[in-house]
């Protein structure tokens, strides 16, 4: 009796997934949003948004124009940091320079730089920068200011061996870069990227399933049949899931394959621990579908939940623990924070879900969480309607 009772549940499940199945397919737009947009926005982001900061235009004002001051500045041209846009011939010429947003920085060798230079004297280079972006006048400094004490370092050297002196630095630091070798953004720029594309798809189109069956009153044939809440939940859950993990495939093989972004873990432990977070964001759609009722404003509202916590609160751009006390800890109910820990643990450390179990625990609260309240509403829908 209960094998029937089972497989009688078991059937009417699938026929809700194949009738909402059945409304994907007849929706071109969804579909389209649920499969291409996906791969296209990671194709945007991958190749627009990058964090290295490189091609910065600076501007020369040499009032030394010795051989000296010519081969700093061919230092600073030689590096894949900075690219010469002008000399310039005084101050003016420098301040209209910044305010026009030409260049970037505008370095000023003064006169008496070569033979002061020569003669132990202290040289006071002036370094201009544009702080209107804080991030690229910080990062482009330290490049100017690494290359200026490389420079006067190395001649030192040179000068002092020449006079059979030989001189020795007490401290260095020898420096190595585990994980990202290269220090390339898109290797933690794509898996951000990934969980964004997936925490506003899989809410978005969830948000669609319950709230179109109001608006085009089919919610009352459902509502004479002995279909169950849970019957409903997870067959109205199932075809979107399988289009969520689709996608989640899509990108990460792109990513892995075109980005060369490497995957050094398991790959099914990824897609595993990427399921719960499908399921929560699911879930999350399927109860503002429940609860708006109207299409529109679920998507709207699915939107604004999921893409602005993914892309603040997350940590994938901005540092946590830059952020204030209160701030950081509304970030822990943002499970996109932790699916990015677990794509970045799994691709670019190799470590397993053993190492993983606090991102494990949460996203598995979050799910089963969200599953609990949406049924708790789709049961008042179905039943106290």
């Amino acid at each position: 009796m209960k094998l029937t009772s089972f497989v009688a549940s078991f059937n009417r499940t699938l026929a809700i997934a194949e009738k909402e199945w059945i409304q994907i397919r007849r929706d071109v737009r969804s579909l389209v949003m649920a499969l291409v947009i996906p791969i296209f926005l990671l194709f945007i982001f991958a190749y627009g948004l990058s964090l290295d900061i490189k091609n910065i235009k600076v501007a020369i004002m040499d009032h030394d124009r010795s051989f000296l001051s010519r081969e700093l500045v061919s230092k600073l041209q030689g590096s894949s940091y900075f690219i010469i846009e002008k000399y310039l011939l005084s101050e003016q010429e420098g301040e209209e320079a910044l305010e026009s947003g030409s260049v970037k920085l505008v370095l000023v060798i003064p006169g008496g730089f070569q033979s002061s230079f020569l003669s132990g004297k202290p040289v006071h280079l002036q370094l201009l920068v544009d702080g209107s972006e804080s991030t690229t006048a910080t990062v482009a400094s330290g490049y100017v200011q690494a290359i200026v004490y490389e420079y006067a370092l190395s001649y030192r050297e040179i000068a002092l061996k020449r006079m059979g002196l030989h001189i020795s630095l007490p401290l260095n630091i020898e420096s190595r870069v585990l994980y990202n070798p290269e220090l390339a953004s898109k290797n933690f720029i794509i898996p951000g990227i990934i969980v964004i594309v997936m925490a506003i798809l899989s809410a978005v189109i969830t948000s669609l399933t319950i709230a179109r069956e109001w608006e085009r009153n089919t919610i009352e044939t459902l509502l004479t049949t002995p279909l169950t809440k849970y019957e409903f939940f997870f067959g109205k859950l199932l075809p979107y899931l399988f289009i969520a993990l689709f996608d989640l495939m899509s990108t990460v093989g792109i990513g892995h394959f075109f980005f060369h972004v490497p995957i050094k873990g398991s790959f099914t432990e990824l897609y595993l621990l990427a399921l719960l977070f499908l399921i929560g964001s699911s879930s999350l759609g399927m109860l503002l579908s429940t609860i708006t009722r109207s299409q529109i404003l679920s998507i709207q509202i699915s939107f604004i939940l999921t893409y602005l916590p993914t892309f603040i609160l997350s940590g994938y751009i901005f540092p946590i623990l830059n952020m204030p006390l209160l701030i950081q800890a509304i970030s822990y109910l943002v499970p996109a924070r932790y699916l990015i820990s677990i794509i970045k643990g799994i691709a670019l450390k190799g470590v397993g879900a053993s190492l993983l179990v606090t991102q494990i625990l949460f996203l598995a609260v979050f799910a089963l969480l969200l599953s609990v309240v949406t049924l708790s509403k789709i049961r008042m829908s179905l039943e106290d309607e």
